[in-house]
């Protein structure tokens, strides 16, 4: 068999695949409403600090004070599909946050935000669910690109859904016809 070339090995997705474009700080515009983020932050400046960034970008925060809170609104049917929690809260804290929404399978985009910056912190947080991890105290550049990231994740995992649901929709069509016209 001859080698394959480049052009050989191209690839395109079977559906269309967009974001909305970055906010641009300072464009002059008003911000677009991209996406529902949940902010999850025991100490009031910092839940300050990041709901007016976030709204500044252009999303839309909703705003915890505690683990439970959170748990509360991540659990609604309109819940936001990225949440960023703080991993020290009362109540409940962001671990055991992203271990009860990972236990309903719910598809949801966390950044864990502490002050913990040990390699084994970064794995205990990973492991108990978390997508991301940002240490505290932390650029919010960084930031806006960790939600970016977010984003695309949670585009790309919509898509695939809606392709599952379609293949799925379209055998359930096959077998009904098969069955009424044996």
């Amino acid at each position: 068999m001859p080698p394959l070339n480049h052009d050989q090995l191209k690839f395109t997705h079977p559906w269309p695949l967009s974001l909305p474009p970055d906010p641009i700080p300072g464009a002059g515009k008003a911000p677009v409403r991209l996406s529902r983020i949940l902010v999850a932050e025991d100490d009031a400046i910092s839940r300050e600090l990041i709901s007016s960034r976030l709204e500044k970008w252009g999303y839309e925060a909703i705003v915890t004070q505690n683990g439970l809170d959170a748990l509360m609104a991540l659990r609604k049917k309109d819940a936001p599909s990225i949440a960023i929690l703080d991993w020290m809260m009362p109540d409940m804290d962001g671990l055991e946050v992203c271990r009860r929404i990972r236990e309903v399978d719910r598809v949801l985009y966390i950044i864990l935000l502490t002050a913990r910056g040990s390699k084994a912190n970064l794995l205990e947080g990973l492991r108990a669910g978390a997508d991301d991890y940002l240490v505290k105290p932390f650029d919010k550049d960084e930031l806006h690109a960790r939600i970016l990231v977010g984003l695309r994740v949670m585009a790309l995992q919509t898509a695939l859904l809606g392709r599952v649901n379609a293949l799925e929709a379209g055998n359930r069509e096959k077998l009904a016809t098969a069955f009424f016209d044996s």
